[in-house]
């Protein structure tokens, strides 16, 4: 079986499905294609219970919530998802339209393209530490699917970035210590955050580990018991540990999408023109994370954007023959 739709989305987080919306709003049928088993990309996959601060109206929303409300927001427009799956093959019929065909062999027939996979096919950037895979999943890990499993238990984090910091924030009440390790004392997130991190250590809420590095594990079978951490002398800290979790960022592969002939720039597609965000082939766009341009800011926020301005434009591909009057959802309604 051959479905038939107006647009293809492939990925299937927060820009993805607001993609959905977006088409909807303006008469476009959608079908969505994502590797993962279930929707929400990153946010459903690696921090479900992490907290988002720049989402407009929501001063604090967690990443799962995000998700279902995407998830409500596309409903009434009907899409259609296709999970556990990867777009394998992508062809460009004679009339224009495409034919997209998955890992599971599902063929699609669309108009027009929405590339929103996020980083692509990703995985954790993992230590070099001898004995790792031991403890992988049983104690030590890439994400966090709830926070309750670190209650009153001596966590380990390491890493300096945003996520890294927001767990420490939001593990600091829960967990019975935790220790920070960074290689040195500025970290890469948010000045605020920052701020509040800080705050935390000046409390004895939680010890910054600086400046050290992972440099060994120890314990019991699959459980940690202790994290050994070294300075640039060489002096070596034990950390007591019943949790490890090193956010050291993902590491991003385009996957099947790096031989479609798309403008590249490293493991990014790079699109034509930001008002509209098509990329080098006509028909097929690229919104959020996966997507860049000249000062792109990579935020959901600036996906939800680019998400609007793509189908705006996949409008006329899917519509030809009608004129576009644009209309204020408060007007246009549902």
């Amino acid at each position: 079986m051959t479905h038939n739709t107006d647009i293809v989305i492939i990925g299937a987080g927060p820009v993805g499905l607001f993609s959905v919306f977006e088409a909807g709003m303006l008469k476009m049928k959608a079908h969505v294609i994502d590797s993962l088993e279930v929707i929400g990309g990153q946010c459903s996959a690696l921090y479900p219970e992490k907290p988002i601060y720049d989402i407009p109206a929501h001063p604090s929303i967690l990443a799962s919530e995000l998700i279902e409300k995407l998830e409500e927001q596309a409903k009434p427009f009907d899409p259609v998802y296709h999970l556990n799956q990867q777009v394998q093959k992508l062809e460009k019929q004679k009339d224009g339209s495409f034919l997209v065909e998955t890992s599971k062999g599902t063929k699609i027939n669309c108009k027009a393209i929405i590339i929103a996979a996020g980083c692509g096919a990703f995985g954790p950037n993992r230590p070099p530490l001898d004995g790792l895979e031991n403890y992988e999943g049983k104690s030590i890990f890439y994400s966090v699917r709830s926070k309750e499993e670190f209650r009153d238990k001596n966590v380990v984090i390491a890493g300096g970035g945003d996520s890294a910091v927001d767990w420490v924030l939001s593990l600091a009440d829960i967990a019975k210590k935790v220790s920070v390790v960074h290689r040195r004392p500025k970290f890469r997130c948010a000045p605020d955050s920052s701020d509040k991190l800080n705050a935390l250590a000046a409390r004895g809420k939680i010890d910054l580990v600086i400046p050290y590095q992972l440099a060994g594990l120890e314990g019991d079978a699959d459980q940690l018991t202790k994290v050994l951490v070294k300075d640039f002398d060489g002096g070596v800290k034990e950390l007591e540990a019943d949790y490890l979790l090193p956010f050291f960022g993902l590491a991003m592969e385009l996957g099947p999408i790096a031989n479609w002939g798309l403008g590249l720039d490293k493991s990014h597609i790079t699109v034509e023109n930001a008002a509209t965000m098509q990329t080098s082939e006509a028909g097929i766009y690229a919104v959020g994370d996966i997507a860049t341009y000249q000062n792109k800011l990579k935020l959901i926020l600036t996906g939800f954007s680019e998400a609007a301005s793509a189908a705006h434009d996949i409008f006329k591909i899917v519509h030809p023959d009608e004129v576009f009057h644009f209309e204020y959802s408060t007007s246009k309604g549902v």
